[in-house]
């Protein structure tokens, strides 16, 4: 019969010894920060809430429940450094898919080299993964609120892949870019700390474009004009959800940021020497109003983003 505490032994043998003062095992970790501010984010993956086992792999479920939290490090400009991690388990969960979850988990967390260094197992009904990850600052965290009127927007990567990835899931579909983005998310680690030297707001798209370009928005005390021809769409997501949908659709995990328009040629030309992809899509406005310009000029308002407790009767 299984115990909680082997149970923790064979996950934890997933993963690298941290190399911290004092790492999983006792009551707390203790950790050795450098000179740099610590950034320390948390979030959870919830059974029927952010994923199926039906539709999502073990791998994918330990792989997303540490990138969402990459992905919030990565909008602060942080380098991550350290995790904790609460699993929920249900009685009957396999510990040979536990052990794939901690693999998926592990590979992330190498690519990344941040640490595991503690954190906690229990029985639920439903399946859960609690992160807690900590990054440091080189220099002053990237927030919501640094935004100005005349700031270009920028963003990474394309909008709208994971809620296409979804609907295909749903309808049966297994594999694909798409169903691929919904189940593993890439964080941009990378290109936020190059963001950090250039921009004055981010954050990470997890609510869909429309909804988090509103909280910046609210944050920073500006409003905001979209440019629908300018959206990074692939032709499959145009074609399945037309920009709008795109706009709404949640967990693309790519970045939103703002720049001075002095700094733009600078930040285009790191961007293009670390190969990352940007695309600018508008601009903050003085008048605290969010619009979208459409390729005839006309101003049309944008759709909401994922809300968890508003009933969308959908998974995401």
């Amino acid at each position: 019969m299984r115990g909680e505490f082997s149970l923790i032994e064979r996950f934890l043998a997933e993963f690298p010894r941290a190399r911290v003062p004092l790492g999983p095992g006792d009551d707390c970790a203790v950790l050795a920060p450098s000179r740099g501010a610590l950034c320390v984010t948390t979030d959870a993956v919830v059974e029927d809430v952010h994923f199926t086992r039906a539709h999502f792999s073990p791998e994918d479920i330990g792989h997303k429940a540490l990138a969402v939290n990459l992905s919030d490090l990565a909008a602060m400009g942080a380098t991550p450094r350290w995790f904790l991690c609460a699993l929920a388990l249900p009685k009957d969960f396999p510990e040979r898919a536990l052990l794939r979850l901690a693999r998926g988990m592990s590979t992330l967390a190498r690519e990344h080299r941040i640490a595991l260094v503690g954190g906690n197992f229990t029985s639920a009904r439903e399946l859960s993964i609690t992160v807690t990850a900590a990054g440091e600052l080189q220099r002053s965290p990237l927030t919501r609120s640094g935004g100005r009127p005349g700031d270009l927007l920028y963003m990474s990567g394309t909008l709208g892949e994971a809620r296409l990835g979804l609907n295909q899931l749903q309808a049966g579909k297994r594999r694909g870019p798409a169903v691929l983005r919904q189940r593993r998310p890439v964080p941009r680690v990378a290109l936020g700390r190059l963001a950090s030297r250039f921009a004055s707001a981010a954050l990470d798209i997890s609510d869909g474009l429309a909804q988090d370009l509103g909280h910046l928005c609210e944050a920073s005390g500006v409003g905001a004009e979209v440019e629908l021809a300018h959206l990074p769409i692939t032709p499959a997501v145009r074609a399945a959800l037309g920009p709008e949908g795109a706009l709404a659709g949640g967990e693309d995990y790519e970045l939103l940021l703002a720049l001075p328009p002095a700094r733009v040629k600078a930040f285009e030309r790191a961007c293009a020497r670390a190969a990352q992809r940007v695309t600018r899509i508008g601009r903050l406005t003085r008048e605290r109003r969010r619009v979208l310009r459409d390729p005839d000029g006309r101003l049309i308002a944008p759709p909401a983003g994922f809300d968890h407790f508003r009933s969308n009767g959908r998974v995401d």
